[in-house]
């Protein structure tokens, strides 16, 4: 017996504006409206717009902290097994722990691996690799690399209504509006 296939399902509706005003107006009279899952596409940075979002994920910088403990942690741990037991010579009476030679490691390794840290955990969060968005169906994100603000309310908003979003993102005088979907096969 085969599958059943509907088709692409509906993904946002997002709507294109000439400045970052009308953008940024627009993403606060949304969320005055009750939408919470959206997003904005811009050439520039847009003052006050990941506020507007309400962007305020800070799990990349804990990623980044907890990298750099480990990677201080390891860093310290290095110096102390090397100078201990891997290559132990008493120079001069000096003792085998010394804390002040230690500092350089012990900082780079840090850097390291909060680096790390940062540019795996900002691949994992983004969830990339990403052959395909959807929103690059959209007409108007072409555009929003070059001159125009666009905001998608997506269809994963609890209150989402494919026509009620289209006339309320219509009332805000946007350039154009439009349905984006998502491809079959992704």
């Amino acid at each position: 017996m085969s599958a059943v296939h509907a088709g692409p399902e509906v993904y946002g509706v997002v709507a294109s504006f000439r400045t970052p005003e009308e953008v940024l107006d627009a993403t606060l009279k949304a969320r005055e409206a009750g939408y919470q899952e959206m997003d904005a596409y811009t050439p520039i940075p847009v003052e006050g717009l990941t506020d507007a979002l309400k962007f305020d994920d800070v799990r990349l910088g804990w990623i980044t902290f907890l990298a750099g403990i480990a990677g201080g942690a390891t860093g310290l741990w290095l110096e102390w097994w090397t100078s201990n037991y891997a290559y132990a010579h008493n120079v001069g009476g000096k003792p085998l722990t010394s804390w002040p030679m230690f500092f350089p490691v012990l900082y780079e390794c840090t850097i390291l691996f909060a680096a790390f840290g940062a540019t795996f955990g900002m691949i994992a969060l983004n969830g990339l690799p990403k052959p395909h968005q959807p929103i690059f169906n959209a007409e108007a994100v072409n555009r929003a690399s070059t001159d125009r603000f666009v905001l998608c309310i997506e269809a994963k908003d609890p209150s989402f209504d494919e026509r009620k979003v289209t006339d309320f993102l219509n009332k805000l005088g946007p350039e154009e509006v439009e349905t984006v979907m998502t491809s079959e096969g992704y």
